[in-house]
């Protein structure tokens, strides 16, 4: 976790988290990447998640000027589903079906912590 943060993204934090239970955000778009350069980093996240115990991701891609999504978004979409991720990924969802903060994101994340 420290590796990728130095710190608790949520609260700034240096104490060490609980990884059990941890649910870490991930901000694929900070910099702008292009969509390459964004799947490699979220394979790194992705591993180095694994390799600390996160169990949750909440990941923030961009979502476009069309207000449809953008090319990183389809991207990552289309990574998912085709399995690109499998090997750390055992379920997703998208944020158009679970919006951020309501009852049926923190069931999820309870049931995924459980």
């Amino acid at each position: 976790m420290r590796a990728l943060f130095n710190q608790c993204p949520h609260c700034g934090s240096v104490d060490f988290p609980i990884l059990s239970s941890d649910t870490i955000e991930l901000n694929i778009k900070q910099d702008g990447p292009y969509v390459e350069e964004a799947l490699e980093r979220l394979a790194d996240y992705l591993r180095k998640s694994l390799e600390v115990g996160i169990k949750a991701i909440v990941l923030i891609h961009r979502y476009g000027s069309s207000g449809e999504g953008g090319r990183i978004k389809w991207a990552i979409h289309d990574a998912l589903e085709n399995n690109r991720y499998s090997d750390r990924v055992d379920e997703y969802h998208v944020g158009e079906d679970v919006a951020y903060g309501s009852a049926v994101y923190y069931t999820l994340l309870k049931d995924v912590l459980v």
